[in-house]
Formats: C-alpha cells, structure tokens, sequence
C-alpha cells in the first residue's frame, strides 16, 4: 500500500471515532470518483426528464432508467467498500458489535 492510500485510509478511519458527530471523510481521490460519478447520473436523470416531456417511446425512457439503476448501484457498492473498510471494521475492533445490527438495517434497504 503506497503512502497516499495509507493517508486516505487513515483520514477515513478518523472520522469514524465518535458516534455523536459521525462523518465519513474520504480520500479526495474517492470523494471526486463519487462527485463525477453522481453527477454523471444528475445529467442522466435530466435526460429522462426531457425524454418524459419530449413524448420519447417508453422502452427507451425504461433502458435509461435502468442504466440510472445501475449507475447508483455502484456508487453505493464504492460506498459499502469504503465504509466496511474503515468505519465497520474499526468499530468491530473496538467491540463495538451494534454496527452489525446497523449494516444489516443499511443492506436490507440497499437490496430491496
């Protein structure tokens, strides 16, 4: 692991310390994959939208929409990695063993 990984790690593991201000603070690599990442999918809904006011055939608005799917999908999978990474596993060394229950009420939300 190179030293900027083990920055990023360590700025991510930081933030997870106290439950009372709970943050999560990702390396600026990770945080600029997710803001283009989420932009990528704003514009992608705004496309939908037009393709809605511009009458477009069903099945098309439906491709894209599950193509937005997809997209958050992965966003939230990058999301899942970092946090079981850092916060979970910090928090498990810790004895902390609440944030099972935690992840498991996020998971059943995520795959509904």
């Amino acid at each position: 692991m190179t030293q900027h990984e083990l920055d990023g790690l360590t700025a991510v593991t930081e933030s997870c310390h106290s439950d009372s201000d709970r943050k999560s603070h990702h390396s600026d690599k990770t945080k600029s994959n997710l803001v283009s990442r989420l932009n990528r999918i704003e514009g992608q809904i705004r496309g939908v939208k037009g393709m809605i006011e511009k009458d477009t055939y069903c099945d098309d608005v439906l491709n894209q929409i599950a193509a937005i799917q997809s997209a958050l999908n992965s966003v939230g999978k990058l999301l899942l990695e970092n946090h079981l990474n850092s916060c979970v596993l910090e928090r498990i060394q810790e004895g902390d063993n609440d944030v099972i229950k935690e992840l498991m009420v996020t998971m059943n939300k995520l795959i509904k």
